[in-house]
Formats: structure tokens, sequence, C-alpha cells
């Protein structure tokens, strides 16, 4: 693996000095780009972008030829894995994913198989190895996966959901089948991590996307376990270097401390929660990445510039903050914007450091 030029996020990652904050922009590899909305129209489909290897190369690497990130994100999917278990996964346009075979029994949990990562995910691992070498250390690669829980409600839903009624009858009515489930899943997502690092990932993350819509108790119970489990089978790379884990639970915001004593290097945050009391009650446990409302970069430069002053404020001086927003950049946003946004986080960062 070649010797990072930036490794500006791996020391922020493990609380080490940095000279400034490092950024990078969840979904930064995504419709907001011309540039990638070409590369989509080529492949003719979303799984088809996703499922060759040189394609998936071009646009992860398509927002780093625009803007000083600190970091690339592989380009994929979270529902690769069960798409792998054969439920038959396609991405209807504006509608969003949607399985032919979703599972809702004991039985149909029990028959379903753990994939191998260089099989049925081959063409990830291609990706990363083809991204890997085309990066040549500039910044670091984040792998990532999906939770098992956020996983699981697809899977049971069958697609995405706003109640996720179905998924929450079987956590209450059978928690077993649920257990089942989930216990499959954590199996499956840290094999998939683990091949991710062995392909070339220096940085690897769970998106706990739908975690926030359980209950304090079924939290811990159904998503924080199965994430704990996970972060916990994460090996080090080939040379030996520890791979930081950075988990993000969107709307879990209450429960900051719990995620925090996971065992991840880093936990996410979204914007409805105030940064710097994250990192209080946290106790600088962990690396803090987070956390400008999206919906900020719809705005001016001189708005997008003071935004960034106020969340680079409200964590503090010192070591363990990666900048990011509170979740995925939203598709009519201005590439532009996205340049104001780099700029002041590396400006603005220095006198904290």
């Amino acid at each position: 693996m070649a010797k990072l030029k930036n490794d500006r996020l791996i020391r922020a990652l493990l609380r080490q000095p940095v000279d400034k904050t490092p950024v990078w922009i969840m979904r930064q590899a995504g419709r907001y780009l011309p540039e990638y909305r070409k590369t989509r129209e080529r492949a003719g489909d979303f799984m088809t972008l996703c499922k060759t290897p040189e394609l998936a190369c071009e646009v992860t690497l398509q927002p780093l030829q625009r803007f000083p990130l600190d970091a690339a994100i592989l380009f994929s999917d979270i529902l690769t894995i069960p798409d792998a278990m054969g439920l038959g996964l396609s991405v209807i346009e504006k509608e969003g994913p949607k399985f032919a075979r979703p599972v809702r029994t004991h039985a149909e949990i029990v028959n379903l198989s753990v994939p191998d990562p260089e099989v049925e995910l081959r063409y990830v691992m291609d990706a990363i190895r083809i991204i890997s070498r085309e990066l040549d250390g500039k910044v670091p690669l984040i792998g990532f996966a999906g939770s098992p829980w956020t996983i699981g409600t697809y899977m049971v839903e069958g697609g995405s959901s706003k109640e996720f009624s179905l998924a929450k009858e079987m956590m209450y009515a059978t928690p077993a089948t649920m257990h089942l489930l989930l216990s499959k899943l954590a199996d499956s997502i840290t094999l998939y991590l683990n091949a991710q690092i062995a392909a070339g990932v220096n940085v690897v993350m769970i998106f706990d996307s739908w975690g926030g819509a359980l209950s304090a108790q079924c939290y811990r119970e159904f998503s924080l376990q199965y994430m704990q489990r996970i972060v916990a089978g994460i090996k080090p790379d080939a040379s030996g270097n520890k791979i930081p884990v950075i988990l993000f639970t969107k709307g879990g915001g209450l429960w900051v401390e719990q995620i925090a004593m996971s065992g991840c290097e880093a936990i996410g945050v979204d914007w409805t929660v105030d940064i710097g009391s994250v990192r209080s009650r946290t106790g600088n446990a962990v690396a803090i990445q987070g956390n400008l409302d999206t919906a900020v970069l719809y705005s001016t430069p001189q708005v997008i510039r003071q935004e960034v002053g106020k969340v680079l404020e409200s964590y503090g001086k010192g070591n363990g903050h990666i900048f990011n927003l509170g979740h995925g950049i939203h598709p009519g946003i201005d590439p532009e914007n996205v340049a104001v946004l780099v700029e002041a986080v590396h400006e603005l960062s220095i006198k904290y450091h």
C-alpha cells in the first residue's frame, strides 16, 4: 500500500495533532456533480455503476479532481450485502431501492447465506484495488458498510420505509427472528469490511442511517450491540496498522456517550446536536465527525463561511475533529458552494490547531 501523502484524516481519527481540520463530505461522489451524472448515464443505471469497478473508481475520484478534500470514499451502496444474499435488488429512479424477495420469516432468515466478499462481492473489492492504485496514497480511502439494523430494515420492509412497521413488528413480536437476522448481518459486514481493508481501504465507516428510529432501549439491543460486535472484529491492515472505525447513527445524538464506548475511534454526528457539547459529553474519548447542516450549502458563500466557523468554534481547540456535513450532500447543491466549504474549513481551522 502506498504511503499516504496526506494523512490528516487518519491523524485526526486517532486524535493526533494536525495542521488544520480535515474535511470530506458524505456522498461527495454523487448527483450534485455534472461529471457524475455523465458517468451514471454512460453506465445506464445505478447498480451497473456500482458493479463496474472502473466506473466506480471514476466517480470515487471525481470530487478529488475538483476539491482539495482530505479523503476519498469508495463509491458503492449499503445494500450490496443483501443483494449478494440473493434478495433481488433494483434501484428505481426517484423511488429508491426495492427488493424482489424480502425476508419476513424465521425460515427465510435461516436460509440466508453469508456472502464471500471475494466471490459475490468481488466487484467491490476490485473497485477498491483500482481506486487504491489510482490514488497512490494521495489521500486515505474510506470503505464502508451499512449497520445491521439499517440493512435489516430494508430486507424486511422490501425497500425504504418511514414507519419501519414490518421491521419493528418483527423486533417486538418475534425478537429471536430479528436477532438472527442482525447476527447474520453482523458476521457478513465484519467479513466484508475486513476484505475491504485487505483490498486497500485505510478507514472504515458504519452507516446506521435508521438507528435514530429506535427507542433508547431498542437502540442498544438491536443496533449498537451489533455495531460493537463488528468493531471488535475489525482487523489491522497487512502492515499491522490499526484501521480507524467511524460509527454514524443518524438521529443518535441522545446516545453519544454509549456510542463512544463501543470501541470505535470516531463517532459521526448529525446537525441536530451541538458538536462542542458532544465533545464534552464524550470526554474526548473519541474523535468526532460532523456536523454542518447540509442545507447551508444552498446559501451564499458568506453564510457558508460563517456557518463553518460556528462548527469549528463549537468544537474548539485541539485534536480529534473531522469536518463533515450532518448527512449526505443533496443532489441540487451547486458544486461551487462545496469549494467554498472546503476552503473555509482549511483556512478557518488553522487557529484551532
